[in-house]
């Protein structure tokens, strides 16, 4: 079966900023994103990678991966209107899930009978071994998600073909894309999909898992990974 995937990447200093006061964390969650999208990228059954992205220098180095890169669209903050007394705070646009969206849209477009995976750019234990596993329990759900280690929130969302997909992520995540219809992936503990990255202790799970070559290179002083020829 083919497969589309779509990799929301926030890239930018604010990144990841739950891992804490480290000097490296915007170097880390770049990292993380190369690994999340390296391992797509060879894995059978993926087609095509789309990076949705506002961040110029880290697009050229996904699109140097293999990735087609979607430029970034940012929806402005919700806005009450001119004279009018909003009843609160004034929130702001929902950036992640509305990258997705954009990412989805061109994907439909583009890629008209490809199924499509929705994951988060914070995978970097991801195996391309784990990846087909996951597509190839996919492939019997119209739609299906991966909940990640927590069990509360997904890493991974799946519709085949022509089916509706809405992302939702966030906190509560896996609850509403469940209710939206997408059966939870009966996949072992092990399994690298599972395993998002937004704290330390996260990333110290990760790297009991094995690091991709480029988050390993920032966190263990491995040799850089050599570029694609």
């Amino acid at each position: 079966m083919s497969w589309v995937a779509i990799v929301p990447v926030k890239g930018n200093p604010g990144a990841k900023s739950r891992l804490g006061e480290r000097p490296d964390r915007a170097g880390l969650a770049d990292a993380f994103a190369l690994d999340t999208v390296a391992a797509l990228l060879a894995a059978r059954g993926v087609d095509r990678v789309l990076v949705v992205t506002g961040d110029g220098e880290l697009a050229g180095r996904l699109a140097e991966l293999g990735a087609d890169i979607v430029r970034e669209v940012r929806a402005p903050a919700t806005d009450p209107g001119v004279g009018a007394a909003p009843p609160g705070p004034v929130r702001p646009a929902d950036p992640l899930n509305a990258a997705i969206r954009q990412g989805l849209s061109v994907a439909r477009a583009t890629f008209p009978q490809a199924n499509l995976a929705v994951l988060t750019g914070d995978l970097p234990a991801l195996t391309p071994a784990d990846v087909e596993r996951t597509l190839h329990l996919a492939a019997a759900h119209g739609r299906s998600l991966v909940p990640d280690a927590a069990g509360t929130g997904t890493t991974t969302l799946l519709a085949l073909a022509g089916i509706p997909i809405e992302p939702r992520f966030g906190v509560g995540s896996r609850a509403a894309h469940e209710a939206a219809g997408h059966v939870p992936l009966a996949l072992p503990a092990s399994v690298s999909i599972q395993y998002d990255v937004d704290t330390a202790v996260d990333l110290a799970v990760a790297q009991h898992l094995g690091l991709g070559p480029h988050t390993r290179r920032l966190v263990d002083g491995a040799p850089a990974p050599a570029a694609p020829h």
